[in-house]
Order: C-alpha cells, then sequence, then structure tokens
C-alpha cells in the first residue's frame, strides 16, 4: 500500500507558486498586530455578509491569547476535502483555481481526516468551559493554508456550515506558513505537506504529515483519544540507531543497561505534555475516571525486555499515559481499531499504512533514522 498524504493532491498547493513576491512568513508583528492575511476573525465585521459567529462565554466574547491556549495549526487540506479544486489548479492553473473557489464559495467542502479530531477539541473545550468558565487553558485551532484571501470567503462558509469554531486563519496567499507557527504558539502541526511537516519539526515544532484512510472506523464523540508511538515521536531516536546500526540483540542489551538513564525527548513529548496539563485540570475536579481526553503509548517494544525505560522516563518527565501498549513487534493496525483514537502518530510509513488499511485516521512524524532505513518485514521490535 502506498499513501499519499492527504494532499489527495499532488505537488505543491495551489497557492505555493503564485506569487514571486512570496516570502518564507516570517513577520516581526504579533498576532494581535496582524492584518492581512493572518487573521483573528472573530469580532471583525466583514464588509459585506454576516457578521462571523464568535465564541461566547458568560460576559461576552470569548478569545484566549495563543500563549494562554493549546494551539493547533491544522492545513486546509487535512481539515477537508479539496481534491476537485486540486485538480482544476493542476490542470487550469492559479486563475482559473481562484476563480472556481469564488465562483463555488456557497458550497461547503466535505470533511478530511483532521475533522473528527478538531471536532474532539472542541468537545472538550466545552467541558473545560464547564470547570473553568475564565480559564484561556483551551485548545485553540488556526486554519492554515497557503491559499489566497479570496478563498477564505468559503473557507468560512465551511467552517459555520460544521459549526466548527475557528476564529483564526493564516492565510499565506502562497508564502511558507511555518514562520507564522510560532507566533501563534502552536503546540501542534498538522498539514498535507510532507515537506512544510519537516521544516516545522525542524523549527523545533510538533508537526505531523496526515493521511485519508480510504475506510474510516467511527471514534468517539465524548472523548478525545490520541495514540503515540515511542521512539522518534514521544522519545529521541537513540534507540531505534542502536537497533538499525546492530540488530535486535543488541538493541536489547542497549536498554537493560540503560534503563535507569532517560530518554531523550522527541518532537510530540511537548503535545503530550500539553494534554496532561488539560488532564490534570478535569483531575482536580474529580473527572479522572471521566476525562475527555485519553492517551495511549502503542509501541512495537516489548515489555520486559525493553519497556522499563520507556515507562521510567515517561514517569520522570511527570507524564501519565493512560494505557501503554507494548507489542513486541505484533501489527499495530488491529491494537489501533479496537482504540479507535482520533489521530496516531507514528514516524514509520509502515505503521502508518498498516494504520490506515484499518480505518484509522494516522499521521506521519517525518523525524528520525527510521526515514534513512525502508522498513523489513519482521525487523520491526524497537520502535
Amino acid at each position: 500500500m502506498s499513501l499519499d498524504p492527504v494532499k489527495v493532491m499532488k505537488g505543491q498547493d495551489p497557492m505555493a507558486l503564485s506569487s514571486p513576491l512570496a516570502s518564507n512568513g516570517d513577520s516581526k508583528a504579533s498576532w494581535e498586530e496582524s492584518e492581512g492575511f493572518c487573521d483573528g476573525l472573530g469580532p471583525k465585521k466583514p464588509k459585506s455578509g454576516p457578521v462571523r459567529r464568535a465564541r461566547k462565554v458568560e460576559g461576552g466574547i470569548f478569545f484566549p491569547k495563543p500563549e494562554n491556549a493549546v494551539t493547533i495549526a491544522v492545513s486546509s487540506r487535512v481539515l477537508f476535502r479539496t481534491e476537485k479544486e486540486q485538480k482544476v489548479f493542476e490542470e487550469k492553473g492559479v486563475e482559473e483555481y481562484i476563480k472556481y473557489q469564488m465562483e463555488h464559495e456557497n458550497e461547503p467542502f466535505a470533511p478530511g481526516p483532521a475533522f473528527p479530531f478538531v471536532k474532539a477539541l472542541e468537545t472538550v473545550n466545552a467541558r473545560l468551559r464547564e470547570l473553568y468558565p475564565d480559564s484561556e487553558e483551551l485548545f485553540d485551532i488556526v486554519l492554515v493554508t497557503y491559499n489566497h484571501a479570496h478563498v477564505g470567503v468559503r473557507l468560512i462558509n465551511t467552517i459555520n456550515h460544521h459549526n466548527l469554531f475557528i476564529e483564526r486563519f493564516c492565510m499565506t496567499g502562497g508564502s511558507s506558513p511555518i514562520g507564522y507557527l510560532k507566533a501563534w504558539h502552536t503546540n501542534l502541526y498538522l498539514s498535507a505537506d510532507a515537506e512544510k511537516v519537516q521544516e516545522a519539526l525542524a523549527q523545533g515544532i510538533a508537526a505531523a504529515t496526515m493521511f485519508m484512510p480510504e475506510k474510516q472506523i467511527e471514534v468517539s464523540e465524548t472523548q478525545l483519544r490520541v495514540a503515540f508511538d515511542g521512539d522518534a515521536v514521544l522519545f529521541s531516536d537513540e534507540s531505534e540507531r542502536i537497533f538499525k546500526a546492530h540488530g535486535l540483540d543488541k538493541f536489547f542489551e542497549h536498554e537493560r543497561e540503560n534503563e535507569n538513564t532517560l530518554l531523550d525527548h522527541g518532537p510530540l513529548k511537548g503535545f503530550l505534555e500539553a494534554l496532561g496539563k488539560l488532564q490534570k485540570k478535569f483531575y482536580a475536579k474529580g473527572h479522572r475516571l471521566d476525562c475527555p481526553i485519553r492517551t495511549y503509548l502503542v509501541t512495537a517494544r516489548s515489555a520486559a525486555s525493553s519497556g522499563i525505560r520507556a515507562l521510567k522516563t515517561l514517569r520522570a518527565w511527570g507524564l501519565e499515559i493512560d494505557e501503554a501498549l507494548f507489542l513486541a513487534g505484533a501489527p499495530k493496525g488491529p491494537m489501533l481499531e479496537k482504540i479507535r483514537p482520533h489521530i496516531y502518530f507514528d514516524d514509520q510509513m509502515f505503521h502508518v499504512e498498516g494504520a490506515v488499511e484499518m480505518g484509522t485516521i494516522a499521521a506521519h512524524v517525518p523525524y528520525g533514522i527510521a526515514q534513512k532505513y525502508p522498513h523489513k518485514k519482521g525487523t520491526n521490535f524497537a520502535k
């Protein structure tokens, strides 16, 4: 099985090469000062059309500051399905693409692979507001797109159609959005563009490339479920390097000798920390057993031979994983089918493909030594 990132579209995003003046997206302006393509849409009134629905709580409109929120930046191509529009771009060019989008701006896009994840974030937010009405520690979603601002009307109409609460947009008109991610204090970036995901990871931002399964299993509407691989996702690729260079026996020996030495952090450790921080807010109000966030470690490590180091590392970091599955090389797909996560992160495409085949929405983290070595069947115990 070979996957195209939901990028169901091939090559560049429609606006990626449209402007000779496109920059790398860096901006010295703060998020509050940003205007034009990157905008907090909430209380502003457009020149025509209805006023944008705002997130409301008792006492007025509520917009958390990015530095206080858990910010999830989501590409429009993973939040919605845009294959037809991409075909217009590829066959007829940028101008016809923009014209097509404007002519169809009242036709909402269908949900993409990140859609259930975003809906689950909103469910958690609703519970948080019930318990902490004045808190800004919420999930905040930023829609990130290469598109020109003219396409924004269709995106806003789609968001309203699906009853999503996304007030912050970053429309770069062909420029790279990566420079804006730190300005948004981004905790996680989800995209269909593998190159931009790698660029974000290089900047120290948790990021992953999302894929749409051909079949899709139903996921919980009341609990956000996030599953992580271990090495090169939550942890560094140190142990994976030993395995790739010296084989399984040396890997087990290395783990036994270093079981009291903490693993270094991987690219998504910070996102797990952010989830844990919100979980503890529910625990503090007596909602441990019915917490609307649940996390999973799904690793091909074996428990007795190499699992203790991973667990000791998580404990030393002060992070709680609700469920840990040590599969000792068994396929991950069937386990993920039972978990039914809203998103599963893995650094190896072999496992991403296996998850997608079983209907799980999976995301590839292109990080670590595994990117240089193709998977060989029957040899994947270190992960």
